[in-house]
């Protein structure tokens, strides 16, 4: 399985996004510049300049012609895809984190980090069909728990949104009034920051990663934890196949760590368990330092990784893939 190396950006990886239909793959990185590729062969589309600090997260419309991005340059916006020209930003106090699509395209919602002051929230912003008359208002602001929010989805239907990050919690909330309806368990839930948060094809359930060095399997509706999924170094990303009950988890020490540790060339590997059983079933090397981003193209035949390297990484499977027996 030969991986295709995109070098488009300079700083390290932040966040990876596939489109709705698999052929174009975004990435966010620390050097402002959210760039769209070619899923297939990794050739670089173009790139969309406007932001002046790390862009954390995006996330791209259902028909693939709304970006959103959120940097920590105290913004979020939106772009046009085809032509990269910017079409709203929306302003906070704080840097924006986490940037999510409703399904329908009809909201955002967009997790601030806590800043000089401001606690983090979870803002609902309504996005209009038309640019002209998009408005910065919040729909609905959400103050948040203590220390940041990593990552906040969308749950069933856009009743509710899921929420996690520093203080190691789940949360859903009602999207409409803001209510808080269930938080994890501390017994059950990790024991250190959440750092990313994937769910399902079809939405019924979602996975958590964290630097516990673990990665969990949760019910959307009841926050029951399904499954725990354990490997020796932190978890920075995590995805699903929509194919295969296989679960990626990718991560590595933190940056700064990784000179007084063994950092063995390519030792940054994407872990595959199997969804049910719980096991370690094979890695993917590649990385010279720890995996940022990790998504799964949604026929399930290939998946990309990011990593502090600044590399993108496509993995086209082999045939053999497919028929993996445990």
């Amino acid at each position: 399985m030969r991986p295709i190396l995109m070098k488009g950006h300079e700083r390290p990886l932040t966040f990876l996004k596939y489109n709705r239909d698999g052929d174009l793959l975004f990435s966010c990185a620390k050097d402002h510049t959210p760039t769209v590729w070619f899923a297939d062969n990794g050739e670089r589309l173009g790139t969309y300049r406007g932001h002046n600090g790390a862009v954390w997260s995006c996330d791209v419309s259902r028909n693939s012609m709304l970006l959103i991005t959120g940097s920590a340059d105290q913004s979020a916006m939106l772009w046009n895809v085809q032509t990269g020209q910017q079409l709203f930003t929306f302003n906070f106090d704080s840097p924006a984190r986490s940037v999510d699509f409703s399904v329908g395209d009809k909201l955002a919602v967009i997790t601030t980090d806590p800043f000089m002051g401001h606690t983090s929230a979870i803002q609902v912003k309504t996005i209009a069909e038309d640019p002209e008359d998009q408005i910065g208002e919040s729909a609905l602001v959400i103050k948040g728990p203590q220390g940041r929010i990593n990552r906040a989805i969308w749950g069933p239907l856009n009743r509710t949104i899921i929420s996690a990050g520093e203080d190691t919690i789940v949360r859903v909330w009602d999207s409409e009034t803001g209510k808080l309806l269930i938080e994890s368990e501390k017994e059950v839930g990790h024991k250190k920051p959440i750092t990313s948060l994937t769910k399902s094809a079809d939405g019924s359930h979602f996975i958590t990663g964290s630097l516990d060095k673990s990665a969990k399997l949760w019910d959307t509706r009841t926050l029951t934890l399904i499954k725990t999924y354990v490997t020796e170094r932190p978890v920075n990303a995590v995805t699903m196949s929509p194919l295969l009950d296989h679960v990626v988890l990718g991560g590595g020490q933190d940056a700064s760590a990784v000179t007084t540790t063994d950092h063995r060339a390519g030792k940054f590997e994407a872990k595959f368990f199997d969804k049910i059983l719980q096991e370690e079933i094979g890695g993917v090397k590649g990385h010279f330092g720890p995996i940022n981003a990790l998504a799964f193209n949604p026929d399930g035949k290939s998946f990309s990784s990011g990593g502090e390297d600044g590399y993108v990484r496509i993995h086209h499977f082999d045939p053999d893939y497919f028929n993996i027996k445990i």
